[in-house]
């Protein structure tokens, strides 16, 4: 499979995933457990989408000058619509986060070192499946028939169930935590497990660590079939998904209020991936070329959010599986 990417630019690549994960663990370290404001989180996440920017320009730059404008034009807007899309889902990604942390009551000061951890996570998830899927393709070429089905059919489901609110008492995942492991009621700061009497116990965070894991593995088995309908490149897939991922928890902390808000984003999501399934479908008989992708998924995203705030969602909020005003501690385990 052919892809722009030297080996000098994907472990100068590397290094900045490595030293900007290093930073964010420091600064983090540094200020210790403490309620994320919007200011922060608003701040971290403009620093995040303008990396991301600066690369495209930086990638852009180097491709018209060693391969030509068309070229250029080309990669700029794969990784563009690729990195959109990633972006997107990952909001649909947050809300689930907000779900599961609302579900356990979980401190808003500890949110923050979860979510790292869960970034950290999905960075490796990500690589391996990229590259995996990349090969895959190489060698059979008509699986991209079989992601763009699934992406289709994942979309009409995500239409179909746009409304439904998940129940976490029948998450197997949890229910199986519950029945094999000893789950204290109650935190112990950030810490995950603990000794009592000899014995091991977990603390909700541990749980809420391990349903935010198998989360990142759901929503990778969605995104990385979508970047690959825009892009077969595997420099491209890997930048624009790790690129949007990294800004994951900064953009968590800036709309984790703001679910109501934007309540038809999910009809918009599905949208994009009906888009992208039926574009991998097609691609024998005609190409959408990455400009016109690029356009469809934006004004498909921006529709959705205008009318998510022309027509407010009203009083009704979103269940977390528990009724109003109950503490999920009051269960016999968490």
């Amino acid at each position: 499979m052919q892809s722009i990417g030297e080996w000098w630019m994907w472990a100068g690549f590397a290094a900045f995933v490595v030293i900007a994960l290093i930073v964010d663990l420091v600064v983090m370290r540094a200020q210790g457990a403490h309620k994320v404001s919007i200011k922060e989180a608003l701040g971290w996440s403009l620093v995040w989408v303008a990396f991301a920017m600066i690369f495209c320009v930086g990638l852009w730059w180097y491709l018209d000058a060693s391969g030509g404008r068309e070229l250029a034009n080309a990669k700029a807007s794969e990784f563009l619509t690729g990195y959109l899309i990633e972006k997107s889902l990952s909001v649909d990604n947050i809300f689930v986060f907000l779900m599961i942390f609302t579900y356990f009551a979980v401190p808003v000061e500890f949110q923050k070192r979860v979510l790292i951890i869960g970034v950290i996570g999905a960075i490796v998830l990500r690589a391996i499946m990229i590259l995996l899927g990349a090969l895959l393709i190489a060698k059979f070429h008509w699986i991209l028939y079989i992601f763009g089905l699934f992406l289709l059919v994942t979309g009409i489901k995500m239409l179909w169930f746009a409304d439904a609110t998940p129940d976490l008492e029948q998450n197997p995942v949890l229910r199986w935590m519950r029945a094999h492991l000893k789950i204290s009621k109650s935190f112990r700061g950030e810490d995950f497990s603990f000794v009592d009497a000899g014995k091991r116990w977990y603390t909700p965070l541990f749980a809420v660590v391990i349903l935010i894991a198998i989360t990142d593995v759901i929503f990778a088995v969605d995104s990385i079939p979508a970047i690959f309908a825009i892009t077969e490149d595997p420099f491209i897939v890997m930048t624009a998904n790790i690129f949007a991922i990294l800004g994951l928890r900064a953009l968590y902390f800036l709309l984790a209020d703001m679910k109501d808000r934007f309540h038809l984003l999910t009809y918009g999501l599905a949208l994009v991936l009906v888009f992208v399934g039926i574009k991998m479908l097609i691609v024998e008989f005609y190409k959408i070329p990455a400009f016109i992708s690029l356009g469809v998924v934006v004004a498909i995203l921006v529709t959705s959010i205008v009318m998510s705030l022309m027509y407010p969602f009203g009083s009704r909020r979103e269940g977390a599986g528990l009724a109003a005003g109950q503490d999920p501690r009051d269960d016999k385990s968490a």
